[in-house]
């Protein structure tokens, strides 16, 4: 029965839209029609099918989200809608009908009907692709500098990088501070849009401060309002910037502190201002780590990890920076090959996924097969014995997999060789038995480690305490 429900639920992709097409369709013909009026009995047929596709689309819809994991808040207003939907088509096809009795649907002007239509299918197909591909789908082609007009960011400045090698020659407020400035504050506080009568584009701006007076006390960051708001408690009324903007980190606020504390200077080096280099740490440029996909995925709705959390799952986002994740079930022993389906609404962030001392089985890795971007995979100390694990081959990603304490067989250890990217395998502890003598592999090659190391005594070994 579960498995039925999931078929269902996994086709209302498809389903959801046909009611789309039938409205689409009915609202084309009646504007075509507008006159004459002679296609009334088509259009009510048109809109009796967009209401039962609607309905049917709306039960998929909500099979779907019971199956897949995803958190009530963030399909409410979706599924909601879905159903306002279905029930205006069969409102509309009532309006139409000749063989209609109710009086008061006869009495409701039909372009009522049809601009709410318009605006439901819009509105809800709208929540429907947020769900599916993230809030910023739509707009994530197009250049920042749009964006930024349209008011939907990200703001056009990258932020501040320094060369570690020259550090001291960079000019504090060119270099960083207004940097920092352009990409927290400046979409607020610029010359077509000043608010607080505050502009912090160039010196001037700064130096004049807004309605309240200056924003710069020199030597003084405390008093400075500059300084003083970015500190203030997030929920407080005076925190600058407002909570639901991108906050600037520990890092940046310390910029903007130590450049007040020193007199605020616009033309001074850093080595001129005597600065320290721990304070610039987090602006040199850092190594590329390249050990998760460089493909961009959708942010996971807060709800939906919190919806997880509440199955026992632990989950963390890799950085600030990314949408990817790690899941552990370190506490979630129970977990086994069906509560695998919880994870489907992230499938496509997951990059690390421990499931470790849990209930799985062999068929667990069909269902692994389907997180596309997996990188990292822990199935120490369970049940596994490798049968079927070819089907994780089509990972593309799939760099580190830990199989230490199972019952893998070594008969499925060439599968393993096949995997054009997989670097290491954790074979220690199982029936496999390790080769008298392990070559280090060379560069692209699978490395198998065995474990069971012996490592040589040092002297503090026999110091007794």
């Amino acid at each position: 029965m579960e498995v039925i429900q999931q078929l269902i639920g996994r086709l209302h992709p498809l389903v959801v839209h046909l009611p789309i097409g039938f409205i689409i369709a009915a609202l084309l013909l009646q504007w075509y029609d507008r006159k004459n009026k002679e296609w009334s009995k088509i259009l009510g047929i048109l809109f009796q099918w967009a209401f039962i596709f609607a309905t049917i689309a709306c039960i998929s819809g909500y099979l779907l989200y019971k199956g897949e994991g995803y958190s009530f808040d963030t399909v409410k207003f979706h599924l909601w809608l879905g159903i306002v939907t279905a029930l205006f088509s069969l409102l509309m096809y009532l309006r139409l009908s000749a063989s209609s009795k109710i009086d008061f649907i006869k009495r409701v002007p039909v372009v009522l009907f049809s601009f709410s239509l318009l605006f439901l299918i819009s509105f809800t197909g709208h929540l429907g692709g947020n769900i599916t591909h993230g809030s910023d789908y739509l707009i994530e082609p197009l250049p920042n500098s749009i964006k930024s007009i349209l008011g939907v960011g990200p703001e056009v400045y990258e932020m501040p990088t320094l060369d570690e090698d020259n550090w001291e020659d960079a000019v504090l407020y060119t270099d960083l501070v207004q940097p920092i400035l352009n990409n927290r504050c400046v979409s607020c506080h610029n010359a077509k849009k000043e608010k607080g009568e505050l502009q912090l584009e160039e010196e001037n701006g700064i130096l004049r401060g807004g309605e309240d007076g200056v924003v710069i006390e020199p030597n003084d960051p405390e008093k400075s309002a500059l300084y003083a708001r970015l500190i203030l408690p997030l929920e407080h009324e005076d925190h600058m910037p407002p909570k639901d903007k991108t906050q600037p980190s520990i890092e940046e606020i310390e910029i903007i502190k130590t450049w007040i504390a020193h007199k605020n200077s616009f033309d001074k080096t850093i080595g001129e201002l005597g600065l320290k280099k721990e304070l610039f740490y987090a602006f040199f440029p850092k190594e590329k780590d390249d050990t998760y996909p460089n493909v961009a995925v959708a942010e996971i709705p807060v709800d939906t990890i919190a919806a997880l959390k509440n199955k026992g799952f632990h989950v963390e986002r890799l950085s600030e920076e990314s949408n990817f994740i790690k899941i552990s079930c370190i506490n979630k022993p129970t977990f086994s090959d069906k509560d695998f389906d919880s994870l489907s609404s992230v499938r496509n962030q997951v990059v690390y996924l421990d499931l470790g001392e849990t209930q799985i089985t062999d068929a667990i890795f069909e269902k692994i097969s389907t997180l596309p971007n997996l990188t990292i995979l822990k199935l120490d100390n369970t049940g596994v014995t490798g049968k079927n694990i070819e089907t994780l081959e089509k990972l593309e990603y799939l760099k580190n997999l830990n199989l230490m304490g199972t019952n893998f067989e070594e008969v499925h250890l060439p599968k393993l060789k096949k995997f054009e990217k997989l670097q290491i395998v954790y074979l220690f502890n199982t029936p496999v038995k390790k080769p008298d003598h392990v070559d280090k592999p060379k560069e692209g090659e699978l490395f198998v480690d065995y474990g069971g190391y012996n490592l040589p005594k040092i002297a503090t070994d026999s110091i007794v305490f």
